[in-house]
């Protein structure tokens, strides 16, 4: 099983929130830490507001907040309202043409499983408990925990600051 780029920066974006709660951060903020084009993440972020797991906050010092805790924001759940499919073969697609070894193959009961097992896993699996092994895997190496400064100018006529959001 395989998830989409769009799953997967849905994910590290709620990672990304969950591990800086005391603050809130930007889109760009998320694009530079992984890597990924603010283009792309900027659907990805309206698509998880829509849901409720981020909030936007607007104006002047605006951003980005997890809407919910992270305990209760279920993997299972987000990967199945990003993801457009989960056909792991075209024999699963409705809309595809028929397969020659439908009648007597069992493999679409096999993977039908596999998928389900696939799921069962992310179902027993938090925001929270995802962050915990980050933050472990952070102090194992001796790396410091992310945390995003922000500096904000005062002051009239210089350092305006934009909506990030």
């Amino acid at each position: 099983m395989r998830l989409t780029a769009y799953t997967d920066y849905s994910l590290r974006t709620l990672i990304f929130l969950a591990m800086n709660r005391e603050q809130l951060v930007t889109i760009q903020d998320i694009a530079d830490a992984h890597g990924i084009a603010k283009n792309h993440l900027t659907k990805v972020v309206h698509h998880l507001g829509t849901l409720g797991y981020i909030d936007t906050v607007r104006g002047r010092n605006g951003g980005l907040r997890l809407g919910r805790e992270p305990a209760d924001i279920n993997v299972g759940e987000v990967v199945r309202y990003t993801e457009t499919d989960f056909h792991m073969a075209s024999c699963f697609d409705a809309a595809s043409a028929g397969c020659m070894y439908a009648a007597a193959c069992a493999l679409k009961g096999v993977l039908g499983q596999a998928t389900a097992a696939f799921l069962d896993v992310l179902d027993a699996v938090t925001l929270e408990q995802m962050i915990i092994k980050e933050v472990r895997k952070a102090k194992a190496k001796g790396a410091p925990l992310p945390v995003l400064v922000q500096f904000h100018p005062m002051g009239r006529g210089r350092g305006r600051a934009r909506d990030k959001t």
